[in-house]
């Protein structure tokens, strides 16, 4: 864990006194966030080899009100299901030069646990088709899959229970 620390030293009647130290809490650089192009996410989306993992895959962006809306029930869902074999990685279309000033003090404010991808690949013709021949490119979008089964949704979830009903399925394979 990585922390700023600061210790102050004062004098005061010719006495030299030390405080203890007092850490910041900002540690935003303690959030990772993993910079990729499509080529390098690619391998995270639905790997077929894991038969044992469902996964939840959420496009999302920090600037995308249903995107900011929908991330609680994703949340909640990560640390109700994470035990259960679900494993939630969000992957931000926000702008890399956004890494520092937005994205990761959002990430710290919102305690997200959870896998986070930065996806920095001007392309998106080429790859969005990739990740669902029918995607838009709108977001949010999400994926559900586990062992080259999957749904795709391009949509705004609304409560923790309709994520639940989506995923029930793929756990209970």
């Amino acid at each position: 864990m990585k922390a700023i620390l600061l210790l102050l030293i004062f004098l005061n009647s010719g006495q030299l006194f030390a405080l203890e130290p007092i850490v910041d809490n900002i540690k935003s650089d303690e959030v990772e966030v993993k910079v990729v192009d499509f080529d390098q996410l690619s391998p995270y989306l639905c790997p077929e080899s894991d038969s044992e993992t469902t996964y939840i895959i959420n496009f999302f962006a920090t600037w995308c009100k249903p995107c900011v809306d929908e991330l609680p029930y994703f949340l909640e869902l990560h640390a109700d299901y994470m035990d259960k074999g679900l494993h939630f990685i969000l992957v931000s279309l926000d702008f890399p030069q956004h890494l520092e000033s937005r994205l990761k003090p959002f990430l710290k404010e919102n305690s997200v646990t959870a896998e986070v991808f930065l996806l920095d690949d001007p392309a998106a013709n080429d790859w969005i088709p990739k990740v669902n021949d029918d995607w838009s490119g709108a977001i949010p979008a999400t994926i559900v899959c586990r062992a080259g089964e999957s749904s795709f949704y391009e949509k705004t979830f609304h409560s923790t229970d309709e994520l639940v009903e989506l995923i029930q399925p793929f756990l209970n394979q």
